[in-house]
């Protein structure tokens, strides 16, 4: 038995740690618990990463100013990670993992297209965060004169993965205890970073950095918003699920932002302030996003970096993990949960050895992921965030497994809005320092936004155009066929409910 402080109820509790065998099922009220307070530790712990502390260096290649970089990433992390706040109250409504609640709007059937989306970018987000843990190891290690080889590499590689897939594999309480640690650590160890590298600040060449056209200040704010928020927003109810039905909206999205955005924002901040006053570290952050960081710390302090580099980046792979497998399951494979996320660890490690041994351009190759992969993820939270919006009720549970039940088998006009608003928002986006995504921007030209090599070229206006396009679609065209989903009697386990309540 395993005693530990419980973060969902805050009591303490004496339970073996075991593989959960909840998978795309309705969490039962008995095993729901806590309060939305606790939502805080999943999310800061997957977001705590010093990855946050690029992401300066990657706003500045936008060729922006600290005033313009500060203010695009504010309103990117927090816009994003509001996004997922409201879609975590779904969570809490209905029970059911993010994937699942999707079928009230896409029908049974219908959602494994968006599940299948989903899949893909939450096993690409946690690879390229495999893949950055061991590049950071292997760079400590070279300045340590440990090695820093292949062998570092491979070794860092297997731990790394190790980690991630027994976190996925095991499941929800092992997760949140993870993350319970993992915030506390990296918290602590972040903070001593900063202050060690502090004196690097200049805040003359921070300030003379030039400021850049209104163009890149928008595609800068998209690239924290896919980076950030929208990188999560299709797991974003997997969590609020294991909390009572009567907890508070207000709540949940709160403290989802809240615990999301916070580490994010003082990590920016303090990577602008590094990246504005070094163009060489900004330059290599590019190559290494996390070794990097450590050119310009004392080296009785590489192995603490490592530890807190390793320890945030795997927090956010094990909530992809996770969430990845519930999307698969959801996508139509007929496995138990955790093989599905064994499955994704394997594909991921896959994936982390060709990032770490045979790309030659990270950044460009990660930006295009986001990008590309931004634009179906943001199309499907408009019609998710509107068919929220356009609900009165809670979710019947039973229909949401039901082909033939109250939310359909493949309805048109949700699929319809989600196919044309990413066929609009690729026509908007470019991606040029990824070779196989050239194909993309087809409309900036026939929309006179000077093609892809004008002004509006690296925008990524497309994003928000997906956004928009299948929020309001679905605002407008969706009513209807929402009240006549909540018209119906309940399903047959609602109506035993009734009769037991």
């Amino acid at each position: 038995m395993t005693s530990a402080q419980d973060p969902l109820d805050g009591a303490a509790t004496s339970r073996a740690l075991r593989v959960e065998t909840h998978g795309l099922d309705v969490i039962a009220d008995a095993e729901r618990r806590g309060t939305p307070r606790t939502l805080f530790w999943p999310w800061f712990g997957a977001n705590v990463s010093v990855l946050g502390l690029s992401y300066g260096a990657f706003a500045f290649g936008f060729g922006i100013s600290f005033p313009q970089a500060l203010a695009a990433g504010t309103l990117g992390i927090v816009a994003s990670f509001l996004l997922c706040g409201f879609i975590a109250v779904a969570g809490k409504r209905g029970s059911a993992p993010t994937m699942v609640l999707s079928r009230a709007a896409y029908g049974v059937r219908g959602n494994r297209l968006p599940s299948a989306v989903s899949w893909v970018l939450t096993v690409g987000w946690e690879t390229v965060l495999t893949a950055l843990a061991t590049m950071a190891t292997a760079t400590v290690f070279r300045r340590l004169g440990w090695g820093g080889g292949t062998r570092t590499e491979v070794l860092g590689l297997l731990v790394v993965a190790a980690l991630t897939v027994v976190g996925g594999v095991m499941g929800f309480d092992l997760i949140m205890r993870l993350q319970t640690w993992i915030t506390l650590v990296t918290g602590v160890l972040t903070i001593v970073y900063i202050a060690l590298v502090a004196d690097r600040i200049e805040w003359s060449r921070v300030d003379a950095v030039p400021a850049g056209s209104a163009q890149e200040f928008i595609g800068a704010l998209v690239f924290m918003m896919t980076g950030f928020g929208l990188g999560w927003v299709n797991a974003a109810a997997d969590y609020s699920r294991y909390l009572p039905r009567g907890s508070s909206s207000r709540g949940v999205i709160g403290w989802t932002a809240f615990g999301a955005s916070l580490a994010p924002l003082v990590l920016l901040v303090f990577g602008l302030l590094l990246a504005g006053s070094s163009e060489d570290l900004s330059k290599a952050v590019a190559a290494d996003p996390i070794g990097a960081l450590t050119t310009i710390l004392p080296t009785w302090f590489l192995v603490p970096f490592a530890v807190v580099a390793v320890l945030g980046l795997v927090g956010g792979a094990v909530l992809d993990i996770y969430s990845s497998g519930l999307a698969l399951l959801s996508a139509g494979l007929r496995v138990p949960r955790y093989l599905a996320a064994l499955f994704d660890g394997v594909l991921m490690t896959a994936g982390a050895v060709y990032i770490v041994f045979f790309a030659d351009d990270f950044l460009g190759q990660f930006m295009g992921f986001l990008t590309t992969l931004g634009v179906p993820i943001a199309a499907w939270a408009g019609v998710m965030l509107a068919d929220l919006a356009l609900r009165r009720r809670d979710y019947d549970e039973t229909d949401l497994y039901r082909p033939h039940g109250r939310y359909g088998d493949v309805p048109f006009l949700p699929l319809c809005l989600t196919l044309a608003a990413t066929a609009v928002g690729w026509g908007l986006v470019t991606n040029s320092a990824a070779s196989w995504l050239t194909w993309q921007g087809y409309l900036l030209e026939p929309f006179g936004l000077g093609g892809r090599t004008g002004a509006w070229a690296y925008a990524n206006l497309g994003v928000l155009a997906a956004l928009a396009l299948a929020f309001l679609g679905t605002l407008l065209l969706g009513r209807g066929r929402v009240r006549d989903q909540e018209d119906r009697t309940p399903g047959p386990a609602r109506q035993e409910e009734a009769r037991h309540a």
